[in-house]
C-alpha cells in the first residue's frame, strides 16, 4: 500500500511519521517544498506519478488569530484550495483521503456535545476554511475519512502544554480562561486513530476524535502545572480578548468512534503519559 503524508513536518505529520516508522510501514512524506498542495497542476502530476493508495492530509494553516486578517489569504489557499486539490486528486487515482478537521467548525453556542451529524456554523476564519475543506472532501473525494479533533497537543510543535510549561519557568502566577470547554487531544491518539480507520476499513464519513472526558482551559492548565511552583487563576474570556472567536462549548461526541472498538484514553491519562515522554 502506497501512503502519502502531507504536512509531514508539522505537529501531527511528525507524530504520524514516527508511528509508521515504529511499525516499519513505508510512506512518502511531503511538506510544502516537496508538494505544494495549493498548486492543482503540481498535485495532479504528483498523484499521476506516485499513485498513492492512502493520503493522510495533515497539512493545514492553523494560525487561528492571524487567519482573521494578515493570514486570511493563505488560510483560504491552504485549507480550502489545497484540500480541494487533494480531494480531486485522490478520486482520480481511487485513493482514500484522511482529512483532519476541527471543533472550530461549530459555533460553540450549544450546551450539548456536538455529534458528527450536527450542522457546523463556524464563527472564525480558521473554522470557516476547515469546514469548507470538509465540503470539498465530501464533494470531490470518493473514499474519505473526515476526523474532527480539538485542543491538540503533542511532542513535535507548538501547543498549549508547551506554552504553559514555558510560562511557568518565568512566572509565578498565570491566568487562564475557565469559560471555554472542550476535549484535549494528544497527537499520538489522533495518529493512531487515523491509521486505525484505514487499517480496519471503517465506514467512510465523519468521525470525532479527542481524548475522553472534558474540561475548560483553566482545568487543563492546572493539571499540566500541578507539580510546578506556579499559581493558576481562572479568568473569563472577556478578560482575555483574542482576535478570533473561540467556541465557548465545543465538546465533541465520541460515541461513533468508540463504537468502532478504538480505545480512547482520558485526557488526564494521555497528558500524564505525554508528560512522562517529554520529561525523559
Amino acid at each position: 500500500m502506497k501512503i502519502l503524508i502531507t504536512g509531514a513536518n508539522g505537529q501531527l505529520g511528525t507524530e504520524l511519521r514516527h508511528l509508521l516508522d515504529s511499525r516499519a510501514i513505508a510512506y512518502r512524506a511531503t511538506d510544502a517544498k516537496e508538494l505544494d498542495i495549493t498548486n492543482e497542476a503540481a498535485v495532479n502530476a504528483y498523484f499521476a506519478d506516485y499513485q498513492p493508495d492512502v493520503v493522510y492530509h495533515c497539512a493545514a494553516y492553523t494560525a487561528v488569530d492571524k487567519a482573521e486578517d494578515e493570514g486570511k489569504a493563505i488560510n483560504q489557499l491552504v485549507n480550502v484550495d489545497g484540500t480541494r486539490n487533494l480531494a480531486k486528486a485522490t478520486a482520480s487515482v481511487d485513493a482514500t483521503l484522511v482529512y483532519i478537521s476541527t471543533d472550530y467548525v461549530f459555533d460553540g453556542d450549544s450546551k450539548e456535545i456536538y455529534t458528527v451529524d450536527d450542522q457546523p456554523a463556524p464563527r472564525n476564519e480558521y473554522g470557516r476554511t476547515k469546514y469548507e475543506g470538509e465540503l470539498a472532501v465530501q464533494k470531490f473525494a470518493t473514499k474519505y475519512y473526515i476526523i474532527r479533533t480539538s485542543w491538540v497537543f503533542g511532542e513535535y510543535g507548538h501547543n498549549f502544554v508547551y506554552t504553559m510549561l514555558n510560562l511557568a519557568k518565568t512566572h509565578d502566577h498565570l491566568t487562564v480562561v475557565d469559560d471555554q470547554y472542550g476535549r484535549p487531544s494528544w497527537t499520538k491518539t489522533l495518529a493512531e486513530f487515523m491509521t486505525f480507520a484505514v487499517d480496519q476499513k471503517l465506514d467512510y464519513g465523519i468521525y470525532h476524535l479527542s481524548e475522553d472526558n472534558s474540561c475548560n482551559w483553566y482545568e487543563f492548565a492546572s493539571e499540566i502545572l500541578k507539580d510546578k511552583n506556579v499559581v493558576v487563576t481562572p479568568v473569563s474570556s472577556a478578560e482575555y480578548p483574542q482576535k478570533a472567536w473561540r467556541p465557548r462549548h465545543s465538546i465533541l461526541d465520541l460515541s461513533k468512534t468508540k463504537a468502532t472498538g478504538f480505545e480512547i484514553p482520558t485526557w488526564q491519562d494521555a497528558l500524564h503519559e505525554f508528560m512522562a515522554v517529554i520529561d525523559k
